[in-house]
């Protein structure tokens, strides 16, 4: 079989260092896109001067064919109808058929030779071979969140070809799928409270003004939509994945805070809850006309080859009482000592790696950047995988995900020395 990866260069505008490869992250976000974005974003910064901008959508992702999808739009809809919340023996059955049923359509509609062959280990191995095809010994290279994982298997595999690497939101390459679950929620959880304390300074708060009761009284008003979707002017409403997808998502970054606050009050009022399901349509990537970005089922499928999943309800029922007591703002009813196992659990294919540390660099070929609440790929994952490649630490304050041209100039400033210069930043701390 054969698959064709979408590439974009947009070239230096100026006196040219070299290619500047970038990855968005995901997995399932698509480069080329991204790097369309940000040429724009930087035209005139010294960044667009002297690199050439790259792009490249992994295997079944954005725009490379065959394009991976598991679900028509339709059945996405009917997905997210579905509550999934029921953990009693026969609730969890009912949502593990569902997962098998998602993983046997995925292996129909899309073969299991191309889901072995995704990936991030192939993804690093595709990455060189653009460079080849580029014509550059060697590149710089751009990864937010998952595609910190990527450059860090860049590094491992061909560490002599990287001249300069940035890795901002960071993934801990060596923890596993359920460590590296619990400790990402609890970095959700991070972030719902400082919504919660931003909130609370309005008397008009949804969650009022008392932060010690924000989680019980956001529960109160999204576990309701369980049994009964919250009225929308959309005809599907709102179920309650879609409240807790809504909420994940604004959770991501500040600017998004004041939607959420309009979908609860929306609940709280049992008016419109409307910014809470725009909030999910934009998750899960549905346009308004109905139709859905490929990035989710592609998501799963990166995952699940990734790393090994345990397929015994045991150890995923013990990950739920985690879960529950790091992120209890996520969390329906009560632990039942039953949970469903992962999507992964029932794969069709197997994994094709297995979690390790990132090898270490040489002297300067990295720089880590991580924020103190990021809730998707939280700090401490930042601060591991700078010292697992021996690179040097850019900590950012502040509650969002990701920071590097963003608009805040001491880590931009530090950033686009070090690309331009190979100016390594000594250990750095940035403020808002």
């Amino acid at each position: 079989g054969q698959t064709s990866i979408a590439v974009i260069r947009i070239p230096a505008e100026g006196t040219r260092i070299g290619s500047l490869f970038v990855n968005p992250g995901g997995p399932g976000a698509s480069a080329v896109d991204a790097v369309a974005g940000m040429g724009a974003a930087l035209s005139g910064s010294p960044i667009n001067e002297h690199f050439d901008l790259v792009g490249f959508d992994p295997r079944g992702i954005g725009h490379s064919t065959p394009q991976l999808r598991c679900r028509t739009d339709a059945e996405f809809d009917q997905w997210r109808r579905e509550p999934m919340v029921d953990d009693s023996p026969a609730g969890v059955a009912n949502t593990e058929a569902l997962y098998q049923q998602f993983a046997d359509r995925c292996a129909q509609r899309m073969g299991t030779a191309l889901l072995a062959q995704v990936g991030t280990a192939t993804a690093a191995r595709d990455m060189d071979t653009v460079r080849q095809l580029i014509g550059d010994e060697q590149i710089n290279y751009l990864g937010f969140s998952y595609g910190t994982q990527i450059g860090a298997a860049y590094v491992d595999e061909f560490g002599d070809h990287v001249r300069a690497m940035v890795l901002d939101g960071a993934v801990d390459p060596g923890l596993d799928p359920i460590e590296k679950s619990v400790r990402q929620m609890a970095g959700f959880q991070l972030a719902f409270d400082d919504y919660a304390a931003d909130c609370a300074q309005s008397p008009d708060c949804p969650l009022g003004t008392d932060t010690s009761k924000s989680v019980d009284r956001y529960r109160q008003l999204v576990a309701p939509l369980a049994s009964r979707p919250g009225r929308t002017s959309d005809p599907r409403g709102l179920s309650y994945p879609d409240a807790i997808t809504g909420t994940v998502n604004a959770l991501y970054t500040p600017a998004y805070w004041k939607y959420l606050t309009s979908g609860l009050l929306g609940l709280a009022r049992g008016g419109d809850a409307g910014d809470l399901l725009l909030l999910a349509d934009e998750y899960w990537g549905r346009a308004p006309d109905g139709t859905y970005r490929n990035q989710q089922d592609a998501f799963n499928a990166v995952r699940c080859v990734d790393a090994p999943s345990s397929t015994d309800p045991a150890v995923w029922a013990a990950a739920d009482q985690r879960i529950r007591d790091v992120a209890p703002f996520a969390s329906y009813g009560e632990f039942t000592g039953y949970a469903p196992r992962d999507i992964c659990s029932f794969w069709p294919v197997p994994a094709t790696s297995t979690p390790a540390p990132a090898t270490p660099a040489a002297p300067g070929q990295v720089v880590v950047v991580s924020t103190t609440h990021d809730p998707a790929t939280p700090y401490q994952a930042g601060v591991d995988l700078a010292r697992q490649l021996g690179a040097s630490l850019i900590t950012f304050e502040g509650t969002q995900h990701t920071v590097v041209f963003n608009g805040h100039e001491c880590v931009d400033t530090a950033i686009v020395d070090y690309f331009v210069d190979r100016t390594v930043p000594p250990g750095l701390r940035c403020q808002p």
